[in-house]
């Protein structure tokens, strides 16, 4: 049987090829989709790590939480963020040092302080003074790895007048912000350490 199709001559053979053909090329393109969308779930999952489990969580699906990270690198690109001078990156070590010596005789306040000189470290550094969860939005882009720290610490260091804090706790955040302000100041280090070799 011969079949009329937009001018054409089509054989049931010629018909059945068309259709099998067809059928790869969807599957192909679909195939094509899902690989690209795992791959794009992959390499948000391994930039943001818990970060990105979080938003999932927070936004109810992979995709909605994609959007939503892929809003915040696009916002702190927007940023002017900068590595600190030579000068100020020295007051900073000096201020955690004597916040850190504060610790044994006053945990409370010391964390605190610690929360504090974070957030004037990050202002430091050109991340616009917001409320937590902004400023934790923003620095998650460059320092996913810390972010389950910082809302630890965070958590701990607006609690601390509070019953709950006990002093593990604080001691716990303590350590988390030195952590976090580590690797605040790592990329700086890095830099030196390439200009001396």
């Amino acid at each position: 049987m011969v079949y009329h199709f937009m001018g054409f001559d089509l054989t049931n053979t010629q018909l059945i090829v068309a259709a099998v053909a067809l059928v790869v090329v969807i599957l192909i393109a679909v195939g094509a989709i899902v690989r690209n969308r795992r791959t794009r779930t992959l390499a948000f999952r391994n930039r943001f790590g818990s970060e990105y489990d979080r938003a999932v969580l927070t936004h109810g699906s992979p995709r909605k939480a994609e959007a939503t990270l892929a809003d915040r690198e696009t916002r702190v690109e927007a940023l002017k963020i900068r590595e600190l001078g030579a000068t100020e990156r020295e007051r900073f070590v000096a201020e955690w040092q004597t916040v850190q010596s504060r610790f044994l005789d006053h945990p409370r306040a010391a964390v605190t302080e610690a929360d504090d000189l974070i957030n004037a470290l990050l202002e430091a550094r050109g991340y616009p003074k917001a409320g937590f969860e902004q400023r934790a939005a923003d620095i998650s882009v460059h320092y996913p790895r810390v972010m389950e720290n910082y809302r630890v610490a965070h958590a701990i260091a607006v609690r601390p007048g509070q019953p709950g804090a006990t002093t593990e706790d604080l001691r716990t955040a303590m350590i988390q912000y030195r952590a976090i302000f580590d690797d605040l100041l790592q990329a700086q280090k890095a830099i030196e350490t390439r200009t001396a070799a």
